[in-house]
């Protein structure tokens, strides 16, 4: 299963190379969340959630260590069709016309260099995300004593009743823990000092070689492959051929190496036999299983929202604006000018129950105090009654009914 993104001659593109690098982290993810998913109905799945660094560490080795041994690539180099290559750097200048115009030469892995791309492709991502884990639980619990303060009591007012023998063993039980208490707080404070001081130099270092390599300044796309002499080619057909053949012949040489009765080496047989067939399709397996999961959590997640939508109705239409009543306050043409006073709003504020904007002061004592003087329409109103009610409408308003208006047209 082979994804091809472009590209001309045995160099990868960048999106190849960045794409292989970014798999094993997806593919973790899309593991880590169908394992959740199938723990809620077997909770039993929770140990592989407990130990999740460890069980996708076991199964990234196993995964690596077979597609280094038979394809000379790892486990998302070989999906995208690329394969590593050993690099030779020739100096004589006698060679000088059978290098290639890079002055490079490239050839098979060695064991060496399989067994140290293991430990960076695996042992080195493990040991990081541990360090991450650690870090984060130091980084909670600073959080939580800088908000509730350090948690210092232990057990010195508990009482021990017992012999000499059982209070010298309890204290040497009570020294031992603490000493280890203490060692493990060193340590997680160490941790969550050099951690984000490590990891940004790695970052940086990685986007260093991300933009050499894709400005074509270099061969090498991370510091760990420049570090193993290690360059990414795309592999041609007859190195896929080529590699067919190879892990045909490997295996054939494990099936000779069988001793024992003939039972023994029957069922021994059948077991890498099924060992191979796991092996050649967990590369397509894992890929489409996930896939297909996904794809499926997201037909019924879908048809479920589908059902339980509530049915969105039409907003209803505004209320018909208040009319003016005969025996009220008209209108002035001037929608800035205030009924009341006939001159322009000061302070605007609105009666909730009409709409009607006046000045503050004019409808405050129009409604609450019982008195008004003001002009409206050239005549001069003089109120001493206390109308409880907006002098446009007519409508019954209190105080309560003014609100400040902060916005005014």
């Amino acid at each position: 299963m082979l994804f091809q993104v472009g590209g001309q001659g045995s160099r990868p593109t960048f999106f190849e190379m960045s794409a292989a690098q970014q798999l094993p982290a997806s593919l973790r993810a899309a593991l880590t969340y169908s394992f959740g998913v199938l723990a809620l109905r077997r909770p039993m799945f929770h140990r592989v959630l407990d130990y999740e660094d460890e069980f996708f560490a076991f199964l990234m080795l196993i995964l690596e260590t077979h597609s280094l041994r038979t394809t000379d690539a790892s486990f998302s180099e070989s999906l995208y069709g690329l394969r590593r290559r050993a690099v030779k750097i020739k100096v004589k200048k006698d060679d000088a016309r059978l290098m290639s115009g890079d002055g490079i030469n490239h050839s098979g892995l060695e064991k060496r260099q399989k067994v140290l791309s293991v430990v960076f492709l695996v042992v080195l991502p493990y040991f990081k995300s541990k360090l991450h884990s650690i870090y984060n639980k130091e980084r909670e619990a600073r959080l939580q004593a800088s908000l509730w303060g350090h948690d210092d009591e232990g057990f010195d007012d508990t009482e021990y009743i017992g012999g000499e023998d059982s209070l010298a063993s309890s204290g040497n039980l009570e020294a031992e823990a603490s000493i280890r208490t203490r060692l493990t707080k060193r340590i997680q404070k160490i941790v969550g000092t050099c951690y984000p001081w490590i990891h940004a130099s790695s970052e940086g270092v990685s986007f260093a070689y991300q933009l050499l390599y894709l400005l074509d300044a270099t061969g090498f796309y991370s510091l760990g492959l420049h570090a193993l002499g290690i360059q990414v080619c795309r592999a041609t057909g007859q190195e896929l051929m080529d590699t067919s053949s190879r892990i045909s012949k490997i295996r054939s040489r494990e099936r000779e190496r069988l001793r024992g009765p003939p039972w023994l080496k029957a069922v021994q047989g059948a077991l890498l036999s099924c060992m191979y067939t796991a092996l050649d399709y967990a590369q397509t397996g894992l890929i489409a299983a996930v896939f297909f999961f996904k794809m499926m959590e997201w037909w019924y997640q879908s048809a479920e929202e589908r059902m339980s939508a509530p049915t969105v109705y039409p907003p209803p239409p505004p209320p018909p604006p208040p009319k003016v009543a005969e025996e009220g306050i008209p209108l002035p043409p001037d929608r800035t000018i205030c009924p009341l006073c006939s001159q322009k709003r000061a302070n605007p504020s609105v009666v909730t129950v009409s709409g009607f904007v006046f000045c503050y002061a004019c409808i405050f004592k129009y409604v609450s105090q019982g008195k008004y003087s003001g002009r409206a329409r050239g005549m001069k109103i003089v109120s001493e009654d206390k109308y409880k009610r907006c002098p446009i409408t007519l409508m019954p308003a209190t105080g309560d009914h003014i609100r400040r208006l902060f916005h005014d047209v």
